[in-house]
């Protein structure tokens, strides 16, 4: 493995690869969400109240953690897209040394 030597080369491959996995972390949040919206969901009808509360309270229970989950997921990659982009195309300066002060003659 080749070490990169210049300080902005590595930034710059840290950027990058920032950028990669908040695009791949947006990609599959979006493919979780289309398999969850895809699948069959219905809504159970009947004349006691307390049946049809316990049946349906168990799905609305796991369609709201897989909602929360999405968009945590969503969040999460949207940030880390967001900060590779700006690491990418920020300004980077080259640290230089100081140079030592001259002593006066």
């Amino acid at each position: 493995m080749v070490a990169v030597k210049s300080r902005a080369k590595r930034i710059e491959i840290s950027g990058y690869a920032t950028l990669i996995v908040g695009i791949v972390l947006l990609v599959v949040t979006f493919f979780n969400a289309y398999l969850f919206l895809i699948g069959v969901l219905n809504i159970p009808t009947s004349g006691d109240l307390m049946a049809v509360f316990g049946e349906t309270l168990a799905p609305l229970i796991e369609a709201a953690i897989r909602a929360i989950y999405l968009g945590i997921m969503g969040w999460v990659g949207s940030i880390l897209t967001r900060r590779g982009v700006q690491v990418i195309t920020s300004p980077i300066e080259e640290a230089k040394t100081p140079e030592p002060p001259t002593q006066p003659a």
